[in-house]
């Protein structure tokens, strides 16, 4: 008998693969027939390092019937280790196969990329990145198109170009005549001609001597760039507006070639940043790709890899289009399938069940003294059908100004207490919390439901007898502030929680207050209506009503654009308005990025109106340098009439009630967005009397005054919005504080509203088919590592 590597193999997988149960055969045991081949092979056969772990083996394997099932599996392991490495005389050498390395994934570090010269490595690091994810994902910022080259002599007003010179000389300076405009100020020159280019800057940081030297310092005279815009002729020469200035390194010779242009850093030359990324790319060739293939073939979508070559280095202007559409159609498709993941996560829990419209909900509408508009009935309507639904609703309404938010907000309450839960309604300020919680009473003392107040402000004794109802159920109904989150409120059995202007409290505010119930019902409420892009982008989880109709009799606002040196004309309107008993808003723009600063300049302007422009007016302040307190009795002196004229910077509150107000005066208007701008305009008109808004502005450039003159051509909060984002963007609307808005490098919430919808329908489709992704293990891996990196934390499934 001699020694047989390949049935030894077989023995040891198909013990293996039976549970280790010592196999009997036609002659013997599994140990058996093992012990017999084991004993046959010379110890001149094994390496050194492997003759005493055999030896050891065949002691071990004669006790193998009296091992237990772990053991036998740990000695049938170590030995199959082994068996490889015997080699009777005459078998030659299995040739050495050096196992190939795996292929780099985006979490591959820079440092083992072999395809990288150590310079390249040491650009990405200074950089800051890291992965060759993270160079990928470095995407240039513009593109220079040498096919849309022109010479300086050949430029044609109306034509978007590209022009290649030389800067002859540059200078940023803050003009003499408004210190807010900052104007930098190019001349360069190419073999055919020169020209003067211009850009401009709105804002006081601008002005900063540290800022216009870091200008200088970019733009070095003899420098080469790369300038891209409008052919505007003036009645000096021609020009580019709003042009795009890159600094690129030499000049290409190869014509139509598109060349990226990255952000630089440090003393980096824009032509080593390049090499190295571009180093990367053959790394791409046969890149996995996480996208199924029948969405990609549906979507006309390219593959990762080729979208990742397309972006970083084109050959031509299509192949940078599909590279660019697919690169984006990532960032929103993944953003909307963990939105819709999110959702099915919340849907899978149980809530409380509410009846269609009830008895106490028909006595609501018969006491109204007027007709819900079609928008309402049909919001109310979505929101009795989630109601209905055995899984928690999770609505966002959007209405303008004066559109009947609440009305809506207390039918849906009506609905919940009627099914014998109570409902909860979290306003942001006590103000706003108190108006509401006047008007419910107003409503519902006829119905017999009980109402009551929970802020800061509620007495200790009163408060100690509200906690005791809530938590009995003889309270049905509570408004209150962020009281209601507060760890001794519980509440017998919440079953809908309402939340008023909900982008003005956080993310875990609001789920303290849900926590009061067992998966209660959501409905949020906002009076800043936002296009249905950026909805989308911010709450892709939640369903979206929109009330796009004011009640009928709501009269609109007059509103006027004034240049500043007429405002003495606003202040006239404001003293005939007051003589009639009336009462006024002045809103002062934010001065820097400073509170304190900010409440300065309103302490100074409210001194001048009330000693010199309002002398014998009685002027009330509100800015954000004040305590809560402070604010809320400011607000309320105005709402009360005890102040005519109230002086505030841009923290006055929406949804504010004061229907004897009927001046909105905006200083610097320029420097508000529309959105913003309507929101404050809101705050009049809200009674009988004809009320006015007006827009006194220091800006006297043909774009100012066109995004003014939206607001006096418009009421619509919707068209307004949209007509923000597309002139400043999402950004802007919601506020460099605003939290929710997803890090979108590539994807423009203005230019690719078709891409995410696309995304948006694509990523429904695929949760309709498989909600857990489970078919798609590799996309679910890759919505993970985003979500990872969007979140900085890992995400556990």
């Amino acid at each position: 008998m001699t020694w047989d590597a390949v049935r030894v193999g077989k023995a040891l997988a198909w013990e293996r693969d039976e549970g280790y149960p010592n196999l009997q055969g036609q002659h013997c045991f599994f140990y058996e027939f093992l012990l017999e081949q084991m004993s046959l092979v010379s110890l001149d056969w094994l390496p050194k390092p492997a003759i005493n772990q055999w030896q050891v083996l065949l002691a071990e394997l004669r006790h193998y019937p009296q091992l237990t099932h772990d053991q036998r599996e740990a000695l049938v392991q170590r030995i199959a280790t082994l068996v490889p490495q015997v080699r009777p005389p005459g078998t030659p050498s299995p040739r050495v196969q050096e196992t190939p390395p795996p292929p780099p994934t985006e979490a591959t570090p820079i440092r083992e990329l072999e395809i990288l010269k150590p310079q390249q490595k040491k650009v990405l690091y200074q950089l800051g990145l890291n992965t060759l994810g993270d160079v990928l994902r470095y995407y240039p910022r513009s593109y220079v198109d040498y096919s849309q080259r022109l010479l300086i002599k050949d430029l044609q007003p109306g034509s978007t170009v590209t022009v290649i010179a030389t800067i002859r000389s540059f200078r940023c300076f803050t003009s003499p005549k408004n210190p807010q405009l900052t104007i930098a100020e190019w001349w360069v020159a190419d073999r055919s001609g020169r020209m003067k280019i211009n850009r401009y800057y709105m804002g006081k940081r601008y002005a900063n001597k540290a800022w216009q030297e870091q200008q200088r310092k970019n733009y070095p005279t003899g420098a080469l760039v790369a300038i891209s815009g409008l052919v505007k002729e003036t009645k000096f020469s021609k020009t580019l507006t709003e042009p795009s200035i890159q600094i690129i390194d030499e000049e290409s010779e190869s014509g139509g070639k598109i060349i990226p242009v990255y952000a630089l850093k440090s003393d980096l030359k824009a032509s080593w940043v390049r090499q190295a990324i571009h180093g990367v790319l053959p790394l791409v060739k046969s890149w996995h790709d996480p996208l199924p293939e029948a969405l990609k073939k549906r979507h006309h979508l390219v593959d990762l890899g080729t979208a990742y070559r397309g972006i970083h280095a084109p050959q031509y202007s299509e192949e940078l289009k599909r590279a660019r559409t697919r690169l984006v159609f990532d960032e929103l498709f993944y953003l909307q399938l963990s939105f819709l993941q999110r959702r099915y996560q919340n849907r899978r829990h149980t809530s409380p069940v509410v009846c269609a419209e009830g008895k106490l909900l028909q006595a609501f509408r018969a006491q109204l003294p007027f007709q819900l508009t079609g928008a309402q009935e049909r919001v109310v309507q979505e929101i009795l059908h989630d109601l209905q639904q055995p899984q928690p609703m999770q609505r966002l309404v959007q209405g303008d100004v004066g559109s009947g938010k609440t009305v809506v907000a207390v039918m849906a309450m009506l609905a919940a207490i009627e099914a014998g839960y109570q409902a909860a309604l979290m306003a942001p300020t006590e103000v706003l919390a108190e108006q509401h919680y006047q008007k419910l009473l107003h409503w519902l003392t006829p119905l017999h439901i009980p109402v009551e107040l929970l802020t800061g402000a509620t007495k200790t004794s009163q408060r100690r007898q509200i906690l005791a109802q809530l938590s009995t159920g003889e309270v049905s109904l509570v408004v209150g502030t962020h009281a209601l989150i507060q760890e001794d409120v519980n509440f017998q059995h919440l079953g809908l929680v309402v939340i008023d202007e909900q982008h003005r409290f956080g993310v875990n505010q609001r789920s303290l207050l849900q926590q009061k119930g067992m998966e209660p019902h959501v409905l949020t409420m906002t009076a800043t209506p936002i296009p249905r892009t950026l909805a989308l982008t911010i709450h892709g989880d939640l369903d979206v009503s929109q009330i796009d109709e004011l009640p009928p009799g709501r009269q609109a606002i007059q509103t006027t654009v004034i240049p500043a040196s007429q405002r003495h004309f606003a202040y006239d309107l404001i003293r005939r308005e007051i003589v009639q008993g009336r009462q006024a808003y002045i809103i002062l723009p934010l001065i820097e990025e400073s509170e304190k600063l900010e409440a300065k300049a309103a302490i100074a302007e409210y001194q001048k109106l009330q000693e010199m422009t309002f002398k014998g007016c009685r002027l009330g302040l509100l800015h954000g340098r004040q305590s809560a307190a402070e604010k809320d009795a400011a607000l309320r002196a105005f709402r009360d009439g005890e102040t005519q004229i109230l002086v505030s910077t841009t923290v006055v509150e929406v949804g504010v009630d004061v229907p004897n107000a009927t001046v909105m005066l905006i200083e610097n208007a320029e420097r508000f967005g529309l959105a913003q701008l309507h929101q404050l305009r809101g705050r009049v008109g809200r009674g009988t009397h004809p009320s006015y808004c007006l827009l006194v502005t220091q800006g006297k450039g043909e774009d100012t005054q066109q995004r003014l003159n939206v607001l006096t051509q418009s009421q619509d909060g919707f068209f307004i919005a949209e007509m923000d984002l597309r002139l400043r963007g999402p950004g802007e609307i919601l506020g460099t504080r605003q939290a929710g808005l997803p890090d979108l490098a590539l994807a423009s919430l203005i230019e690719d509203q078709d891409i995410l919808e696309t995304a948006r329908q694509a990523a429904e489709q695929l949760m309709e088919k498989n909600p857990e992704l489970s078919d798609y293990p590799q996309l679910q891996r890759e919505l993970q590592q985003r979500l990872e990196r969007l979140t900085g934390r890992v995400v556990l499934s």
